[in-house]
């Protein structure tokens, strides 16, 4: 294989990666604090719909994105409510919003703008650019078009890219300008967003507060602090980034909104957080893999081995069956925090 084949891989990888990663984050967040969140995909299932919406309707991305974060963290206040308020099983909650979402941004859509539970293609203002950095060469990768969704579980064609340039450059102006250059504004922040939380979580009063409510919020409750008032910021932290990965899906990695188009990202994330045993720096690593196996499933398909033809659907399954493998428990013992998914009741 061409070393440039294998940078569109890995360029694929990061950008698939992306809506994982964040999720992932978010579901980090939410669960070091003890509030188990099952409803990352309908979060980001909303987010994706009310950003693009927002974004055709106003015609700027940016109010698009704000939309797509409000819905997400009306969901988690919601989440909220239910498991910290009035303590009910937070895992029924997440499964209701997962329903919820799925249902009504069909509904929605289809009553908003008549195209059979999706938007219009958003073009110009109303969608992230790939941005492309001094001294990289441009290059013009394909993106979803308006037409019905790919019959695979990704929302990302397979890539055809126009490469400009890139081919007269040596390795390490290839990988510049096809790895590092030319991915939207969210890709960036969401790999900012990698150290920020590790330093938040463990160089931070905020974080190591959040990490002991998930442990043993007794603890925390008898120190003084409120135990309600930092689940409740760890699930709106949780519906902030939630919303960025939504809105990923449906302004930068695609144009526009389809039915059902975060396609299990959020059970992938939660899968990938185990997986990386609640640290950010392993989550990381775990979205990037979960991510390079999406990007593969969509490369190469049809391919002949020994005179046996792969099924198409077989390639575009294996981030669900690494999702299978590790939830098997075959990457080692993941401990979740001790409180978690437990309401606290404070003692009289």
């Amino acid at each position: 294989m061409e070393f440039l084949a294998i940078l569109q891989i890995l360029d694929s990888t990061i950008r698939l990666a992306t809506p994982l990663l964040l999720a992932c984050l978010a579901g980090l967040y939410s669960e070091r604090a003890g509030i188990f969140d099952i409803g990352l995909e309908g979060k980001m299932l909303a987010a994706a719909f009310f950003s693009a919406a927002i974004a055709y309707t106003s015609g700027s991305v940016w109010v698009g994105l704000g939309a797509g974060i409000a819905a997400s963290v009306a969901l988690s206040g919601l989440h909220g409510v239910a498991s910290i308020t009035f303590r009910g099983n937070q895992l029924i909650s997440g499964v209701a919003i997962n329903f919820l979402a799925a249902g009504l941004t069909v509904v929605i859509a289809q009553t908003w703008f008549e195209q059979g539970g999706r938007t219009p293609a958003l073009s110009g203002g109303a969608r992230f650019e790939n941005i492309v950095l001094p001294g990289a060469e441009s290059t013009i990768r394909g993106i979803q078009n308006q037409g019905p969704p790919t019959l695979g579980p990704s929302e990302e064609p397979e890539e055809e890219s126009t490469i400009r340039g890139i081919q007269n450059q040596g390795p390490l102006g290839q990988m510049y300008s096809e790895l590092i250059s030319g991915h939207s504004i969210i890709v960036y922040i969401a790999l900012l967003i990698v150290p920020l939380t590790w330093w938040v979580l463990f160089r931070t009063r905020f974080g190591l507060r959040m990490r002991a409510v998930g442990e043993n919020p007794a603890a925390v409750d008898t120190a003084g602090v409120s135990v309600v008032g930092l689940r409740y910021a760890a699930v709106m932290i949780c519906g902030v980034l939630c919303g960025l990965a939504g809105a990923y899906l449906a302004t930068a990695l695609n144009a526009g909104f389809v039915k059902d188009m975060s396609a299990g990202r959020g059970f992938i994330a939660l899968a990938a957080l185990i997986f990386a045993k609640w640290r950010p720096w392993y989550a990381l690593s775990s979205c990037l893999l979960f991510g390079l196996f999406d990007a593969v499933g969509n490369r190469f398909q049809n391919i002949e081995v020994s005179g046996f033809v792969v099924p198409v659907q077989f390639m575009q399954a294996l981030p669900y069956i690494l999702v299978v493998v590790v939830l098997a428990g075959l990457v080692g013992k993941a401990i979740p925090p001790r409180a978690g998914g437990e309401p606290y009741v404070k003692e009289r």
